[in-house]
Formats: structure tokens, sequence, C-alpha cells
């Protein structure tokens, strides 16, 4: 192919040596673009054209099973119950049983006969104490008795002499009333006596001090030959009737609405969970701890036998208001990880595994849920089967 322009002798030819020049460059590039080619197809012979790989957003609680009709299913029911609170408190003595005993003389302490904890019978002998007062006790007794001999004396003879015309009237009145008032002091003298436990025709330096009620000592401020005071705190001894007691419990205040005085509560001790009693509410106490912001609520219920002080209990109250609750079998529900799930059934084998928050256990092996899935679901019976096949 011959290719000339005639612009003239000379300008032709450089025109056509140019044209060559670029024609030669062309179809050098032609070949090595050509070359490329054929390596590339012979590397990706047999394996196709790169294609981007697309990987699906996988929700590991929605699955699916192969044989869904294994799984036996069970629909989640209803229970309205009143909220429920509950608390913590301990078993205290009821105060107004408790009778403390005090020493009857100031001495020292030279027996003890009871212990705490003891179980003690009224009239039961708890210690003694020998003391000085009765020495004092028993003098002042025999100087009215002496008294109110001579007294007696002197009235009988005012007496015969009054008759005789003697004497007057107001001598035989002044005989009488000497007489009265010293009988009242002999009275007094030997009432002295029988509070300290003596005899008075048997005296002796050595007080015993009984037991004014039965129950528990629940207190006890003596030891072998300590000193004691009358009739003054400490008292040696303080004994609890047991056949009532209170369980005081602190109670957040934001909590106060659900209790109120005179209703019932269920308790719980930590040491018999398995026995329910029942406790009425006798006191809120008016102040509240303004460290934790409690308020201490005091129940009283009878003592069937087995309570001690100091044991620790567990009190729910309830709400005037009902809720609506979900129920399950309770194999139904799945602890992993800290957490309570069930599976919810759905179309074309597949299940929703669901959080939620279990709640106590009722009749029948069936078990309260709080929140997580509404009445009318159908969730897996045994969720610990389905979660182990799911796991293979």
């Amino acid at each position: 192919m011959n290719v000339s322009f005639v612009c003239g002798r000379n300008s032709g030819r450089r025109n056509r040596v140019s044209l060559i020049g670029w024609l030669a460059v062309y179809i050098s590039l032609a070949f090595l673009v050509t070359g490329c080619e054929k390596k590339v197809g012979a590397q990706d012979k047999g394996t196709g054209p790169l294609q981007p790989t697309l990987v699906p957003d996988f929700d590991p609680a929605h699955f699916k099973v192969d044989n869904p009709n294994q799984f036996k299913l069970t629909t989640t029911g209803e229970y309205s119950t009143a909220p429920q609170l509950n608390v913590t408190g301990a078993v205290n003595p009821d105060v107004s049983l408790q009778v403390p005993v005090p020493s009857l003389a100031t001495g020292r302490v030279i027996e003890i006969d009871a212990r705490l904890g003891d179980h003690v019978k009224k009239g039961q002998l708890l210690f003694k104490v020998r003391s000085t007062d009765i020495s004092g006790a028993y003098s002042n007794y025999l100087q009215a008795v002496k008294n109110e001999e001579l007294t007696k004396l002197q009235l009988d003879r005012a007496n015969i002499l009054y008759q005789h015309g003697a004497v007057p009237k107001s001598a035989l009145e002044i005989a009488q009333n000497a007489e009265d008032d010293n009988v009242v002091l002999l009275n007094a003298a030997k009432e002295q006596l029988g509070v300290l436990g003596v005899d008075p025709d048997h005296p002796s330096a050595i007080v015993s001090v009984f037991a004014p009620i039965s129950g528990v000592i629940t207190d006890q401020e003596i030891t072998n030959q300590s000193g004691v005071q009358a009739l003054t705190p400490p008292n040696p001894f303080t004994i609890s009737d047991m056949a009532r007691v209170w369980i005081v419990c602190d109670v957040y205040e934001n909590d106060l609405a659900d209790v109120r005085l005179g209703e019932f509560a269920d308790v719980r001790l930590n040491g018999y969970p398995d026995q329910l009693l029942k406790a009425r509410i006798s006191n809120i106490a008016p102040i509240l701890d303004p460290a934790i912001r409690t308020s201490k609520v005091r129940l009283e219920l009878a003592n069937p036998g087995y309570m001690q002080l100091g044991m620790f209990a567990t009190a729910t109250f309830y709400g005037l208001k009902k809720e609506t609750y979900t129920t399950v079998p309770a194999t139904a529900i799945l602890h992993l990880h800290d957490r309570d799930w069930v599976f919810a059934a759905q179309d074309n084998g597949y299940f929703q595994r669901l959080a939620v928050i279990g709640g106590d256990m009722l009749t029948g092996n069936i078990q309260e849920i709080k929140s997580g899935v509404a009445p009318g679901t159908r969730v897996a019976l045994n969720a610990l089967d389905l979660q182990s096949t799911v796991s293979q």
C-alpha cells in the first residue's frame, strides 16, 4: 500500500517517512497487547474470571433444624399475681415478752445455776449472792418485832385502865395509834426480808434469785465472784419468752408503698427454706436510716418451735394491684452464660432463641417469666435437648 501526499517534492518525502514510523509503532503495540492477552488467558484457563464473594449476615439466635418434629412444643401460659417485694431480716425476741432478772441484794455472786441460751422454767434457781444487806434488813425486822410487842403490851394496859376509869379515852387512843404504827413497820421489815428471799425464822446471808417466767436466757451479765448491785442495771440475766418472736427487716424507701400495717407477709427462714410462715406487719419505723435509706419493718408471728434468735429470714410483701406474667414448664428454660433463654418456634423449622428473665417456681414444675416472651408463644418443651442438637 502506497500512501503519499503531494505537497511538494521534499515535503511529501518527509511525510511518507513519518507515516511509516507511526505505523511501525502501532504494529508493535498491537503485538504486545495480543501477547499479554494470550498469557492471561492461559493462566486463567478453566477457572473463569474472578468474582466478588458475598458473606450473608448470620444471626446465631435464629436457626433452622432439619427435623423440627423431634422437638416437642408447648404454649406459654398466663399467671396473675400481685407484685412481690422480697427483703431480708433477722429473728429478734419480742421485747414485750422479755423480763430482766435483777439482783435482789448488793453483794458478790457465789453460785450460777443457769447460763446464756438455757431454757429455764418459772421458779428455777438462777444464781446466789452473798450480801450484807440481809443483816441490816434482819436487824430492822427484829427491832420492829420488839417495838410491836412493846406497843401491844401498852395498848392492853391502857385498855384495862380505861375500862376502870383510871385513864381518859385519849390515852387509849394514843396507845392504839402507837400499836398500829409498829404493826406497819413490822410488816414492812418482813416484806423486805421476803423480797431478799430470806425466811425470817431462818435468816441467812445468802440471797437466792429465781426465774420469774419460763423462757430462754438471752442475756447474761454476771460471772462467778462478780459483784452486783441491788435492783440496778446491768441486770444479771434477761429471760425472753420465745412463744412469739419478731422479724425485723430493712425496706428501702422506694419500696415502702408495698408495705402496709396490719397486713401479712410470707416468711421463709434460711435454715428451713421449705417452711412457709405467715407474719403480721406490726410496725413501720417512722425514721429512715440516713446512710442506706431504709426503714425498719417489724413482723410478728408465733414461734413454731424451731425459730432461733439471730436467724436470717426472707420476707415477701405483696402489692395491691395484680400483674400478669408468662409461665412455662421449667424444662423450657435454658440457663446459659448467666442468662435464661427459651426457644420460640417459627415457620419452616426455624427457632428463635429469646433471652428472658425468670421468676419464681410455681406448683407443677412451672416457672414464672417476668419478661422476654409473651403468653401464647410456642416454645420448645425441652430447651436443653434443642441446644445440644444445635451445638453439634
